[in-house]
């Protein structure tokens, strides 16, 4: 495993009325793990191939993975309030939880606020980035401001997308904010987009194709342009995603070669497949702290003694399992069945659980347990964005543009890596009916990319997410009101009525 790590940077002040956030400090950090290094005498302020920035874009990377933004609030709002995912753990635990599987989040859900507090503790962070690089009078070279504005540019334009889609109308901010500055009105979601879009293309322009391999999992053009490619089909704008994912398809430093049921174990991260993936580490003495993340933590196996993994939320459901193609390997990949019909690839037997399935994308390796002495998969990277995920955007975008040629082809490329070998399973797909097309498309999106983040997404920009919930047994969603969460009420408290809830709140 390589592992990107961040600067621990020392908190010094609140983000008042929005948001709090944290304003980086002096004390130095490290970038841990083997080909990262560590500083000494030689490398001190910043390792090879890096430079002066560095200690505040590591701190941008590691709010990333904070259970505010990337955790508990994060698998409720884009997993477990789709059709392809339950609430799991008991029936009573979590309640703000059980709104997310329900219908509707109420505006006093902690998940929510820490989702808003989260991502805008992010921007903050990069903003500190590029007020650094503005006022920085040294002699820097122009590469290096550019590379680190361009880092921070796309962490804030993935913040604002992810802002945007889980609340709509929300403040737009692009400079440090101070006490006084910061009670922000919202813009329009029109606006945030054309923002976004401008800090991604920034971004794509700037960033390097790869980085050295002391800087594994740093974003680069191709992090930008997939990103990119998904702001664009989210708009609607067809031949704009199709040209940037295509651009990402073009580079030649992705590819599909990496086996499914690999991508999500810790020998697969950072893979030829990961266009960004959110870093975390831990090892004997590195545990629950800033190098880690939760998030496997929260979804693994509920269970007792050895099989323990986790807290049990965001389980397969039904519906998803029932999705599934005969024969499609890409099942047991991501569905761990509970008792086991047989061992895992590891050898392990799980017993009856709470829930009858739980996500096998996060299911650690015992032996990496072992290790570092703990059950709870600190160490497991978030998959953001992934090849297969953009050379689907690209067959979409061709398909809504009448190309059933490239849509089908590159339809293709995913189905192929997922029959793994075995031409007895998932026929190619051969119609050129623009429907027929763009619903099989619609479909090994959701199959490809289940558990991960973009179910929910999907459905309520193709317009379906009112039927597939309420065919789900979610009676509950009303579109109107619950393709976005409520603006936190503590926010608009703390904004004395500058911030506005969303409809149907």
């Amino acid at each position: 495993m390589q592992h990107l790590n961040n600067y621990k940077a020392v908190t010094l002040a609140f983000f008042a009325l929005l948001f709090a956030a944290f304003l980086p400090g002096c004390k130095k950090g490290f970038l841990d793990r083997q080909p990262l290094g560590q500083y000494t005498a030689n490398n001190y302020p910043y390792p090879s191939g890096g430079g002066p920035y560095d200690q505040y874009i590591y701190a941008a990377y590691a709010e990333l993975r904070t259970y505010q933004t990337s955790v508990f609030g994060f698998v409720g709002a884009v997993s477990i309030r789709s059709d392809d995912a339950d609430k799991g753990s008991t029936p009573a635990d979590a309640p703000d939880q059980v709104a997310m599987d329900n219908f509707p989040v109420t505006p006093t859900t902690g998940l929510a606020n820490d989702l808003w507090t989260g991502y805008y503790s992010v921007i903050n962070k990069c903003n500190i980035i590029l007020n650094q690089v503005g006022t920085d009078s040294s002699n820097t070279a122009q590469a290096t401001r550019l590379s680190a504005n361009a880092e921070a540019r796309f962490i804030r334009g993935y913040s604002y997308f992810m802002l945007v889609r889980l609340f709509g109308n929300i403040p737009l901010v692009d400079s440090v904010v101070t006490v006084s500055g910061s009670n922000v009105a919202q813009s329009d979601a029109n606006t945030i987009y054309a923002f976004i879009e401008q800090d991604l293309m920034f971004a794509a322009a700037n960033l390097p194709a790869k980085w050295p391999s002391q800087f594994i999992g740093r974003s680069t053009s191709g992090s930008a342009n997939g990103m990119l490619a998904k702001v664009y089909l989210t708009e609607g704008k067809w031949s704009a995603a199709m040209a940037s994912a295509l651009t990402v398809i073009n580079s030649g430093v992705y590819d599909l070669n990496t086996p499914y049921n690999k991508i999500f174990t810790e020998d697969g991260e950072n893979s030829s497949e990961s266009v960004f993936e959110i870093q975390a580490y831990a090892d004997a003495n590195h545990k629950e702290d800033s190098y880690g993340c939760q998030y496997a933590n929260v979804q693994g196996v509920r269970g007792v003694d050895w099989n323990n993994l986790g807290w049990g939320f965001n389980v397969p459901s039904a519906t998803l399992v029932a999705a599934y193609e005969t024969g499609d390997p890409r099942k047991d990949a991501t569905v761990l069945v509970c008792p086991s019909p047989t061992p895992t690839e590891y050898g392990e037997v799980f017993p009856s659980e709470p829930n009858p399935m739980y996500n096998k994308k996060v299911y650690t390796n015992p032996a990496v347990r072992n290790t570092v002495g703990d059950q709870f998969g600190w160490w497991m990277n978030i998959r953001v964005l992934r090849y297969a995920d953009v050379v689907l955007m690209y067959a979409e975008a061709a398909n809504e543009l009448n190309n059933s040629t490239e849509a089908l082809e590159k339809l293709e490329w995913v189905r192929t890596r997922a029959r793994n070998g075995n031409n007895t399973i998932l026929p190619p797909v051969v119609t050129t009916d623009q429907g027929q097309l763009r619903a099989a498309i619609q479909h090994e999106r959701r199959i490809e990319l289940a558990m991960e983040h973009d179910r929910f997404f999907d459905l309520v920009r193709w317009g379906l997410a009112t039927s597939a919930l309420h065919a789900a047994n979610r009676p509950n969603y009303l579109d109107s009101r619950d393709r976005l969460l409520p603006i936190p009420q503590a926010q608009i408290d703390l904004s004395k009525g500058v911030l506005h809830q969303n409809p149907g709140y």
